[in-house]
């Protein structure tokens, strides 16, 4: 057991860009730009169901109430983390993983915040 060796012949290739960014960066860059849209879309989403159903259609009455509300602004909110984090990661790829860390542990405490503020609400 003096060390464990990688067994296999072929060996894997981290293929770079002509910018110096592998594929694999360029992946983790988009997928945080697209769940900025995502949570982005859900917001509008949702905002406009409430204009278009409640004050220029006036088909229903529909009300605002404390869940609907967290729920935009835990989707804008998201929106706007996930876009700072793709821009910090743009300025600073050497604290990608760090920057990452950092933004998992906001997304945590702001969901635990926003649940407890909820409750608090309804309670």
């Amino acid at each position: 057991m003096y060390g464990i060796k990688d067994m296999s012949k072929v060996k894997k290739k981290t293929t770079r860009l002509p910018g110096g960014l592998s594929e694999e960066e360029i992946v983790f860059e988009k997928v945080i730009q697209f769940s900025g849209w995502i949570f982005l879309i859900a917001m509008l989403a949702l905002l406009s169901v409430f204009f278009i159903f409640d004050y220029i259609l006036d088909m229903i009455t529909l009300r605002l109430n404390a869940s609907t509300f967290a729920l935009i602004i835990f989707t804008g909110t998201n929106s706007a983390i996930s876009f700072a984090l793709a821009a910090k990661v743009k300025e600073n790829r050497d604290q990608k993983r760090k920057l990452f860390i950092d933004w998992l542990l906001a997304q945590f405490i702001f969901c635990m915040i926003a649940v407890f503020v909820v409750a608090a609400y309804q309670w």
